[in-house]
């Protein structure tokens, strides 16, 4: 990312969830900083919840100085005096783009942190026709962090595109990846295989995944055992009972963090992105994924999925059922605050 950055001729257009100003955040900064003083344009869009670091401090406005421009989605604090206003707040921007000359663009779960760089994460770098649909994307929440009013979007279809750039948005019949992900649950006919760091389904997809078990659809998901929210490792452990029961398959992946988001269906469907398997993701963030026909590419995310198999362990019913009192404990309360994780 950073040598694309390095090559850029007229734009750099960043957005991230999570920026942090230590080593790989300056790398990032010193590049841009001084792409812009060759006449680069180049637009950093943070979300002002997850680079908390940065908002309003003056780092932001030495950024501004050096030719960068940069804003934060929503603001650090909610408005008690309007009521819709505390209720979008809540609304995150979770999606990492970067697109550079309109011509080659990266989306994944990375973030970019020291904190975070030997975590297991999965980017996919792309170019062709979808990058335009990324450009607009940008363009659309650059405009909504302003406050614009955005015009109407005209969807055009692009049903015969091998890649496709599928946003997520919480707003009424604005989840289109939602939607696309438990549509291609409902067709799966032979495997269902997901990667996720957090696993807290909405009722809906956690029954689509039932489902498609009781059908006899090979069903794997592999999430870390303990990640960086314990809470939501509690609330993920809630499902398992019904998981398992069904048929489904649960792994807990050994090693790094796992924070990569994928997913891939059939042999001839995969997708990566921004969305975690939870409620806020699901439902309350803006997110976006790169999903894909393209053979090659299912191919290689069915790989990454192997791979990562190879380092997990399986939960199963049996082990599961011997879990110790105290987790069960808690699991029985959890379940009354995992919707709104």
């Amino acid at each position: 990312m950073i040598e694309a950055c390095e090559s850029a001729t007229t734009s750099i257009d960043l957005e991230q969830f999570i920026f942090v100003t230590n080593d790989i955040g300056k790398k990032f900064i010193d590049v841009c900083a001084r792409k812009a003083q060759q006449g680069v344009k180049v637009r950093f869009l943070w979300d002002a919840a997850g680079s908390f670091s940065f908002f309003g401090s003056a780092i932001a406005e030495e950024l501004k100085h050096k030719g960068i421009e940069l804003i934060f989605f929503k603001t650090l604090f909610p408005s008690f005096f309007k009521a819709h206003d505390y209720r979008s707040w809540y609304f995150r921007n979770h999606r990492r783009t970067l697109v550079i000359d309109t011509r080659t663009a990266f989306t994944g779960s990375i973030c970019v942190s020291d904190k975070m760089i030997n975590w297991r994460d999965t980017v996919v770098r792309v170019e062709g026709p979808v990058v335009r649909d990324m450009q607009k994307a940008f363009e659309r929440m650059w405009d909504r962090a302003l406050g614009r009013k955005l015009p109407k979007i005209h969807e055009e279809k692009h049903s015969d595109r091998e890649f496709k750039y599928i946003t997520n948005n919480p707003l009424p019949r604005r989840r289109r990846l939602y939607k696309h992900i438990i549509d291609a649950i409902h067709h799966a006919q032979k495997n269902i295989y997901i990667t996720t760091p957090y696993f807290v389904p909405t009722r809906q997809l956690a029954r689509a995944l039932r489902i498609a078990a009781h059908r006899g659809v090979d069903v794997k998901i592999i999430i870390p055992e303990w990640t960086d929210h314990p809470l939501v490792d509690l609330c993920a452990r809630t499902f398992f009972t019904k998981l398992l029961e069904s048929g489904a398959k649960i792994y807990f992946y050994r090693g790094e963090m796992l924070h990569s988001k994928t997913m891939v269906i059939d042999g001839g469907w995969a997708t990566v992105g921004t969305l975690n398997f939870d409620n806020v993701s699901l439902l309350y963030n803006f997110e976006a994924n790169l999903v894909s026909t393209n053979t090659q590419f299912v191919r290689e995310v069915y790989t990454h999925f192997i791979n990562d198999i190879a380092r997990s362990e399986e939960v199963t019913f049996k082990s599961w059922k011997r879990r110790y009192w105290v987790e069960k404990f808690a699991g029985f309360f959890i379940r009354f605050v995992r919707d709104f994780l």
